[in-house]
Formats: structure tokens, C-alpha cells, sequence
């Protein structure tokens, strides 16, 4: 099967039940987006200019992109997300076997899903949404939110702004930590940040920052 044949079956839908168990069957494009149909079974996608989008209990090796956002459906699993500037978006009961990451894009992560590595990201929000990590959060520009439910192992790392076209004009961080929330490790704040903790929260020692303790779903705007 050719990498040729192979996309125009996915562009017409056609390669879900069709291709289970095929993990060696790439997609690789310079222009254009990915979409992988609910329930295929594919190995790497790679685009340069484009978006990638994932179906419902697809199995992937990674997905790659450098211009543009990839969207993960329901229970799909995957080794590991990476895009450099565009979002992230995965829903719920995803695995990820790895890493999540991009640059300038925000990230969030649906209930019950799983990531056992790092995610990150340099400009943009990263959410939890009753969801796991592993491998813990690291940004430096956007805000968190470890919604409700959410635990996250490995710690919380907001890195300094070192952007000059930043200096004294950048905007501060709002960190918040939901209502029985759980974060193991250090929470190390290398810039000013707001940072918020609910009541019910449990976290993990705190370098750079005062929490601000709340009661109820979410902190004062």
C-alpha cells in the first residue's frame, strides 16, 4: 500500500475498519492537513503546513506538525503530540504514551485522559480537565488551570520570560488549582505569577510564589 493510496483512502473515509493493525503505514505531507478517519490503526503523521486531526479510537505512533493545530478525538492513543505553533486539543480517555508539545499554541486535555510524559509549551494556556500527566506542566507565558480532579506528577515549571520584545509590557500568568486537584512535586515559578489553590487541593512544595487559597469551583476573576 502506498503512502499515496493510503491518503486517499483517508480522505475519503474509507480507511477506519480497513486499516486496523496496519501501525506501519505512514502519512507525510509538506501542504495540507491529516485527517485519520474513528477506529484506524496508522503509524506517523507528519505535516509542515497543515493541521492533523485524529478520530475517535484511532492508534497512532505520533503526530507532528509545524504550522497548525492538531485535534485528538474520544479514546484514541497515540505515542506523542507535537506542533510548533498551533493549539492542542485533546478530548476525553486519550493516551498519550509521551509527550505533548508545542510552542505557540494552548493545550487541553479532556477528562480521563492520560498522558505519561511532559507537556508543555513556550505562549499558551494549558487546561486539565480532570485529566492526568506524568511527566508534569512547563510554560512560560501562558496560563494553567489543574482543573477539578485533575493530577498531575512531576510538578508545575513556569519559566522566566526572556523575550525582548516582552520586557515590561508582558502580561502575568494566572496558575490555578482546582478543587481536589492533585500536584506532586515542586511548583516552581520563575516569573510572577497569580496563583490560585483551592481549599481541596493537594500540592507539592512551592518556589517563587505565595497561593492564594479559594473555596468553591473556581477563584475570583
Amino acid at each position: 500500500m502506498t503512502r499515496f493510496a493510503l491518503s486517499l483512502l483517508l480522505a475519503l473515509g474509507l480507511a477506519g475498519g480497513a486499516y486496523a493493525g496496519n501501525d506501519d503505514l505512514d502519512i507525510d505531507k509538506v501542504n495540507g492537513s491529516i485527517h485519520v478517519p474513528d477506529n484506524a490503526t496508522v503509524g506517523k503523521l507528519s505535516t509542515v503546513n497543515g493541521s492533523i486531526h485524529v478520530g475517535a479510537n484511532v492508534h497512532a505512533k505520533s503526530a507532528e506538525t509545524v504550522n497548525g493545530g492538531i485535534d485528538i478525538e474520544t479514546a484514541a492513543t497515540l505515542d506523542s503530540l507535537e506542533t510548533v505553533n498551533g493549539g492542542i486539543h485533546i478530548g476525553d480517555k486519550v493516551h498519550v504514551a509521551k509527550t505533548v508539545e508545542t510552542v505557540n499554541g494552548s493545550i487541553t486535555l479532556g477528562a480521563g485522559t492520560d498522558v505519561a510524559g511532559h507537556v508543555s509549551n513556550v505562549n499558551g494556556s494549558i487546561k486539565l480537565d480532570a485529566a492526568h500527566t506524568g511527566g508534569g506542566l512547563e510554560t512560560t507565558s501562558g496560563d494553567i488551570v489543574i482543573g477539578a480532579n485533575s493530577k498531575v506528577e512531576g510538578g508545575v515549571l513556569v519559566n522566566e520570560d526572556r523575550s525582548w520584545f516582552h520586557f515590561g509590557s508582558s502580561r502575568t500568568p494566572r496558575i490555578v488549582i482546582g478543587p481536589h486537584a492533585v500536584v506532586q512535586g515542586k511548583l516552581s515559578f520563575k516569573r510572577d505569577v497569580e496563583f490560585y489553590v483551592s481549599d481541596s487541593a493537594t500540592i507539592g512544595a512551592v518556589e517563587g510564589a505565595t497561593a492564594k487559597k479559594f473555596s468553591g469551583d473556581q477563584p475570583p476573576q
